[in-house]
């Protein structure tokens, strides 16, 4: 797969449990996925699927199983995949 999970965010908020001090909790908004960056397996492209720019995005540090039946994305986030790239992966 040379595509990869990226989070868009909510701004930070005020990390409520143990932590550095001063330390921040980003919450998923909604679940990409984006090409890799040209020369690159780490880092996302400029765009998603959908088309949105990935720079605020976070990269997920998640890749799907050797199961042939897996998801592309996390299945803890599956209420906030983006139907548009889902389209886009699943086709």
């Amino acid at each position: 797969m040379s595509e990869m999970v990226v989070y868009e965010v909510d701004k930070p908020v005020a990390a409520r449990s143990a932590g550095p001090p001063g330390g921040a909790e980003h919450r998923v908004r909604r679940v990409h996925a984006a090409p890799a960056a040209p020369g690159s397996h780490t880092t996302a492209g400029p765009r998603t699927l959908c088309g949105k720019d990935t720079f605020a995005m976070e990269t997920a540090h998640w890749t799907p199983s050797d199961d042939p039946g897996a998801r592309w994305y996390p299945e803890e986030y599956a209420p906030l995949v983006c139907t548009d790239c889902d389209a886009v992966m699943e086709g």
